[in-house]
């Protein structure tokens, strides 16, 4: 009878052993990380453009006179047809020599004068064009048309909530395949975010001396926001 008593004993001692290892491995290092991704659209606020002349003349003072005569007179014209003045500054001045066929001897110079712009009140923005490729002329070059998100804050917390719940979601399915559920938020880690830009606006000549007819698309831009987290599972 004290033999059975002891064995007994002996055996319930390695059950409460056996017990506690498996305990201590469970509450340990059973974790899942998992990226989510959030995307939001939005309309454009702004559009951004690089425009400015480039004329051509026998010598390097009248070049310059003549870019910078045309480069006034577009600026001019876009704060006439709305755009703010504050919102276009110069981007790039540039004079060059040009030569002839035969690559030696100089003919002239090419002045360039280019400037950037900021339209936010985007109803009058084709109008700002139109009249700055009227005012400029032949000798008006548009280089870049983008809109543009300039406030962006409510989109970026949208999609970073959607990133977060993606994430959740997986790490779920993931805890789910394992057997267990998920407990509590370990580590959150921002990836960080972009966004998708719109194809550039075209513009279409019309009549000569006419003001050119501009058509802008803003569309939609795409902001897209990735994190990752991780989970302790149990």
């Amino acid at each position: 009878m004290r033999r059975l008593t002891a064995l007994c004993a002996a055996t319930a001692g390695a059950a409460l052993v056996l017990t506690g290892c498996g305990s201590s491995d469970s509450s340990g290092d059973r974790t899942v990380t998992v990226t989510g991704t959030g995307k939001v659209q939005g309309t454009p606020d702004v559009l951004n453009a690089d425009l400015g002349t480039e004329v051509s003349a026998a010598d390097v003072s009248a070049a310059v006179n003549q870019a910078n005569d045309k480069a006034k007179a577009i600026t001019d014209a876009m704060v006439t047809a709305g755009a703010k003045r504050e919102d276009i500054k110069t981007s790039d001045l540039s004079v060059q020599p040009t030569y002839g066929t035969d690559g030696h001897n100089i003919t002239g110079y090419r002045a360039t004068n280019t400037m950037h712009v900021a339209v936010r009140d985007l109803p009058k923005a084709s109008g700002i064009l139109s009249a700055a490729v009227q005012a400029g002329g032949n000798d008006t070059r548009i280089n870049s048309v983008a809109f543009g998100l300039e406030d962006n804050t409510k989109l970026l917390s949208d999609a970073r909530a959607r990133a977060f719940d993606d994430a959740k979601s997986r790490a779920e399915q993931y805890a789910g395949l394992s057997g267990l559920k998920l407990k509590t938020v370990k580590t959150i880690s921002e990836n960080g975010s972009g966004t998708t830009p719109t194809p550039k606006p075209m513009y279409r000549d019309t009549a000569p001396g006419a003001a050119p007819s501009i058509n802008l698309e803003p569309g939609q831009q795409t902001v897209t926001f990735t994190v990752t987290v991780a989970w302790d599972m149990g």
